[in-house]
């Protein structure tokens, strides 16, 4: 399984934020928006940073995705 922050980049366009708005909101550094392009693991403290400044849950922000390969 792979984390995918898709939905949190489709919750920043949904409501008119850009990268840099949420790293003012959450308090969080750049190199972490990075990790987060990437859909690298971030600290579960963040994730809460995030989803505080948002006003929202992690469903809404992340998911899950299997690594099955296509035959």
């Amino acid at each position: 399984m792979i984390i995918s922050y898709k939905k949190l980049w489709k919750l920043l366009i949904d409501r008119d934020l850009k990268k840099k708005d949420l790293r003012q909101m959450a308090g969080i550094s750049p190199s972490t928006i990075a990790k987060l392009g990437r859909n690298e693991n971030i600290n579960t403290e963040v994730l809460v940073k995030i989803c505080t400044s948002l006003k929202c849950d992690l469903h809404e922000i992340m998911e899950l995705i299997s690594e099955e390969k296509e035959v």
